[in-house]
């Protein structure tokens, strides 16, 4: 076993898909697995949970990108495959958090840090992050964050 439960899930789904013959799985599968594996020998180190949360979260945000300029360049055949990717991957994410939630976290971070305006929200996201990481969208939270910081 290694140190990420996520990681052997994901080694357990790829042995399921090649049981089962899924071939279209098993390649979304392996595509996680060879991240998983380059970020291994390009940091020297195992993955933990949230070293793979982080990849897939990136992998995730890349597939979004691209169904985006597909659609806008009427490739719907390449956006339904990406989409396809998109489900496989998400499998593997924590259940996102809810506005609510993440408004919460936020409240949190800015109480705990004693942030007071916007001069401190590196210091603010520095705590928010490994909380959301995987769970919601960066980009909002820090919108959410600023406009908080501001008010």
């Amino acid at each position: 076993m290694s140190d990420s439960a996520l990681k052997d899930r994901i080694q357990t789904a790829v042995k399921e898909a090649m049981r089962s013959g899924d071939r279209s799985r098993l390649g979304v599968l392996r595509l996680i697995t060879a991240a998983m594996k380059q970020h291994e020998v390009d940091q020297r180190t195992d993955l933990t949970d949230d070293d793979v949360t982080a990849l897939l979260s990136k992998m995730v945000k890349q597939r979004h990108e691209s169904i985006e300029q597909y659609r806008a360049a009427n490739r719907d055949d390449l956006a339904k495959k990406e989409e396809y990717e998109l489900t496989v991957l998400q499998e593997f994410l924590p259940q996102p958090l809810t506005d609510d939630e993440v408004g919460e976290l936020i409240d949190q971070a800015i109480a705990e840090s004693g942030a007071e305006s916007i001069r401190d929200m590196g210091k603010v996201m520095g705590l928010l992050k490994p909380r959301l990481q995987g769970r919601a969208d960066m980009g909002k939270a820090s919108a959410q964050l600023k406009a908080r910081l501001n008010g």
